[in-house]
């Protein structure tokens, strides 16, 4: 071994040796203390939240129309039942009064389709036309039987005179003139059959005019069906269109505040388009993700605080109201999947009215909540740093016993940031070292500095 590394070696040992000659000297190693005493101690979940609204109110079109300008702001207050948007009234009157008249015309059509009494009249005149034509077929047909028989006595006359002739008895006059009566005879007789078919083809005619008139009749009836179908499909019109006129009067359905407005000019807005969100922030509320292996100790109607630069100074105390039944998988600020459950946390009445006048508090404001799990009155608690595992990951305190440090093992409880509860392995009024350095071991000479 080369000399400077042996000075080295000679000069540590000489320093070493003289630090546990001085700590003997003046009565230990210092260090940080404090004594084992009873007291309240909580177990609770500290987590990022924000505040919400269990709902809010939209205020939507309830179809495409034109919009009168929204003079309504952010944070101004609303009334139930006050109106907060309005569609353009002329226009909302036009439609009535369209649809008014659309259903008034098919009212007067439908009246007018439904009186039959020309109708009527013709059927009655119609009736009277075949009567009058039944009696010019019965005389028509009396004139061909007239004819008949003067064609039957001129035949007759002619081929008796005709037979006359030869004896001298009747001239060649007479025959010819006997010829010409029944040649007079026979035209007559064929113009009287030829008039009754006229006459009778013209009473078929006329016989179907009472049929044609009362089929025209019902005819009309089945018409009127028709008008009356779209009679009621215009007055269903006009009662969507009174319906349509009062929707576009839209009305805030809370007592509660504007929280967005989404547009405030007048314009052609599609339906279903939001104009408005309106909430009641006398329902706010916390909204908080906490990690499923905790939320297993949170239940409904547990205390929490409630703080941070949105809520002052004085933390604001709020209770568990409920746990959502399902996770989600959220990535950390680290970059590290964790799985998170919501849960809601609802302000005291008094709490809420406080925080509102105060602080103004509204909706989305970033808070850290402190979720109580656990509570004892009456522990035996030790600072949190005077905690630290040991190799079998039990855990483990020095104590300071005769000046020098005890390496105790603990049996804890409750557990926090700040405290833990010993439930076996100390008593009280024992003095355990805080935050131990790595030269602390058991039976090192120690001196402490309590620390209340």
């Amino acid at each position: 071994m080369s000399k400077p590394k042996l000075l080295l070696i000679v000069a540590g040992v000489l320093v070493v040796a003289a630090g546990l000659s001085f700590s003997q000297w003046t009565g230990g190693q210092s260090v940080e203390s404090a004594l084992v005493r009873r007291g309240e101690i909580f177990e609770l979940i500290d987590e990022q939240a924000k505040t919400r609204l269990p709902e809010t109110q939209l205020v939507t079109m309830p179809y495409a129309a034109r919009i009168e300008p929204i003079a309504l702001d952010e944070g101004a207050p609303v009334a139930k039942d006050q109106v907060v948007a309005q569609i353009v009234q002329r226009d909302l009157d036009l439609q009535v009064n369209q649809a008014q008249a659309a259903y008034e015309r098919l009212e007067a059509a439908y009246a007018e389709n439904a009186d039959t009494s020309v109708e009527d009249t013709s059927y009655q005149q119609a009736l009277s036309f075949v009567t009058s034509m039944n009696a010019t077929v019965a005389a028509a047909r009396e004139r061909v039987k007239s004819g008949k028989a003067k064609l039957d006595y001129a035949e007759g006359n002619y081929e008796r005179i005709k037979s006359l002739r030869p004896s001298g008895a009747k001239s060649l006059d007479d025959e010819e003139r006997a010829l010409l009566l029944k040649i007079e005879a026979e035209v007559s007789y064929r113009q009287d059959q030829l008039i009754l078919a006229a006459i009778e083809a013209t009473q078929t005619a006329t016989g179907l005019m009472p049929t044609m008139v009362m089929q025209y009749i019902s005819r009309k009836g089945l018409t009127g069906e028709v008008w009356k179908k779209q009679q009621a499909e215009a007055l269903a019109a006009l009662e969507q269109a009174k319906v349509d006129r009062q929707r576009g009067t839209m009305t805030s359905p809370v007592d509660g505040v504007v929280l967005e407005r989404y547009d405030s000019n007048e314009r052609y807005v599609a339906a279903g388009t939001v104009l408005l969100r309106i909430g009641e922030l006398d329902r706010l509320e916390v909204e908080s993700e906490v990690l499923t292996q905790d939320v297993g100790n949170v239940k409904p109607g547990d205390t929490a605080e409630v703080y941070g630069p949105a809520i002052g100074e004085q933390p604001a105390i709020a209770t568990v109201d409920r746990i959502f039944p399902a996770g989600f998988t959220k990535i950390s600020s680290l970059g590290v999947e964790q799985q998170r459950v919501k849960v809601v946390l609802k302000f005291t009445s008094q709490e809420l009215q406080r925080l509102r006048e105060q602080r103004r508090m509204g909706v989305e404001y970033r808070v850290r909540v402190r979720i109580i799990t656990a509570k004892k009155d009456d522990a035996l608690i030790v600072p949190r740093s005077a905690l630290f595992r040991g190799r079998s990951g039990e855990w483990q305190v020095f104590a300071i016993r005769g000046g020098a440090a005890k390496l105790e093992t603990v049996q804890v409880g409750l557990l926090n940031d700040e405290f833990a509860e010993v439930v076996e392995g100390l008593s009280d009024d024992d003095e355990v070292i805080l935050a131990p350095e790595s030269s602390v071991v058991d039976g090192t000479r120690v001196k402490g500095t309590r620390r209340e």
